[in-house]
C-alpha cells in the first residue's frame, strides 16, 4: 500500500530497489526443487494472503506463530477482510513429509515447529510456514494462497518508528507482562525462573495502556508491546487479535499519509525497514507488483473479523481454543465470495473498535 501510495515509485530503479529488499523466498513448499514458479500475466481477485508473525529466532530454535491473519481481498480488489486464528486454537495439522511429521492434532502455532525441522538440531522459518499455511487451509477451506509474508516482530518496529510512530485506538486498559514504563525489559521473578512452566515469570513495574476516546500516539516499543499483550485481558488472545488488527488499519493509514508518501526521506525508510521485516513469497509476483495490484485498498474499506471461540475443556482442563461452528459458514463465505452478504446476515462477526 505504501509502494502504491508512494509517488517515488514512479522510477524503474527505485521499483528494482524495493522490491529487492524484501527477501523472497518460497513459502509454500510447492516449487520443486528451488524451480521458478510460473507467474501470471497479472493478479485478479479474489485473493487470500496469509500473515505470520514470529520473534526474532536463531536456526537452532523451532518457530513458533505468535500472530495468524487472513487477509481476503474479494474480486473487486478494492476492499480487504482480515482475520485472525487463535494461536492456542487445537486443529488437525497435516502430515509433512520433509520432517517425518506424521499429523496430528495440537495447537495451530505448532505447527511452524513441526514443519521447520532440516536436521542437526536446525530449523527453516519458511519450511515451517508451508506446513502452518496447509494447515490453515485445511481449517478454513482455502485451498491455496495467493501471497504471503512471515513479519519479524522486532523489523515491524523498525517500520512504525520509520514513520514516527503510530496513531490507533486503545479500547481498555492493558498491562505489560514484559517491559516497565520506560520500555526496559521487566526482570524475571526468582521463584519462576527461565525454563520453568510458570505463566507469568516477571516482577517490578508494569507499562500501562489506559483506555482512551481518541486514538493514542504510541512509539515503535510500545506499539509493538501493546499489541503482543493477552495476559490479564478479559477476552485473552481475542482481545489481542483485536488490537493487532487495530494496529494493521491504524499502520496503513498512517503509512498512505501525505506526511509518508510526500516526504521522500521517510518513504523510503520506510520502505526499506519493511524490506528487512519480511520475508515474502507472492508466488510470481514480487511485493512492488502486489502492493500496485492493492492500490485501491484503502484502511477504510478494511473490515476487521473477529471468530468466535472459546476455551477447550478436557476433563475440566484447559487444553486451548476452540472456534464455535459459525466459524465454518465464515470460512464457506470466504470461498464463495460472499462475505459481504455473511456479514450483513452475521454484524457480531465484525469488530466495531
Amino acid at each position: 500500500m505504501v509502494i502504491s501510495g508512494g509517488t517515488l515509485v514512479t522510477s524503474q530503479v527505485l521499483v528494482s530497489r524495493y522490491a529487492g529488499a524484501v527477501d523472497e523466498k518460497n513459502l509454500f513448499g510447492d516449487a520443486a526443487n528451488g524451480a521458478a514458479k510460473e507467474v501470471k500475466s497479472d493478479i485478479k481477485g479474489p485473493v487470500n494472503i496469509l500473515l505470520v508473525g514470529i520473534d526474532p529466532r536463531n536456526d537452532t530454535t523451532a518457530p513458533l506463530s505468535d500472530s495468524i491473519i487472513v487477509v481476503h481481498v474479494p474480486a473487486s480488489m478494492d476492499e480487504a477482510y482480515l482475520f485472525s486464528i487463535p494461536r492456542d486454537l487445537v486443529v488437525d495439522i497435516p502430515a509433512f513429509e520433509k520432517t517425518g511429521f506424521r499429523g496430528g492434532r495440537a495447537k495451530i502455532n505448532a505447527a511452524m515447529s513441526y514443519g521447520s525441522s532440516i536436521g542437526n538440531g536446525k530449523h527453516d522459518v519458511p519450511q515451517g510456514f508451508s506446513l502452518l499455511a496447509k494447515t490453515v487451509g485445511k481449517l478454513t477451506g482455502i485451498k491455496t494462497f495467493d501471497a504471503g509474508a512471515i513479519i519479524n516482530f522486532g523489523g515491524f518496529r523498525k517500520i512504525v518508528d520509520a514513520m514516527g510512530g503510530v496513531t490507533m485506538p486503545i479500547d481498555q486498559n492493558v498491562k505489560s507482562e514484559h517491559l516497565a514504563p520506560d520500555g526496559s525489559p521487566r526482570p524475571r521473578s526468582g521463584r519462576c525462573p527461565v525454563g520453568s512452566n510458570c505463566e507469568h515469570p516477571y516482577t517490578g513495574p508494569q507499562k500501562t495502556y489506559k483506555k482512551s476516546s481518541t486514538p493514542q500516539h504510541l512509539e515503535g516499543w510500545e506499539a509493538l508491546d501493546y499489541v503482543r499483550q493477552r495476559y490479564g485481558l478479559p477476552k485473552s488472545d481475542y482481545d489481542r487479535q483485536r488490537h493487532q488488527q487495530q494496529f494493521i488499519k491504524a499502520m496503513a493509514q498512517q503509512a498512505l499519509s501525505k506526511d509518508v508518501v510526500t516526504n521522500p526521506g521517510k518513504l523510503d525508510k520506510v520502505l526499506r525497514a519493511a524490506g528487512k521485516a519480511l520475508i515474502f513469497d507472492g508466488n510470481g509476483h514480487n511485493v512492488v507488483d502486489w502492493g500496485l495490484a492493492l492500490k485501491n485498498v484503502k484502511p477504510a474499506n478494511m473490515t476487521t473479523i473477529k471468530l468466535p471461540g472459546r476455551g477447550l475443556m478436557v476433563n475440566g482442563s484447559y487444553r486451548g481454543e476452540q472456534l464455535d461452528p459459525t466459524a465454518d459458514e465464515f470460512f464457506t463465505s470466504v470461498n464463495e465470495g460472499t462475505v459481504a452478504n455473511f456479514l450483513l446476515e452475521h454484524p457480531e462477526f465484525i469488530n466495531k473498535s
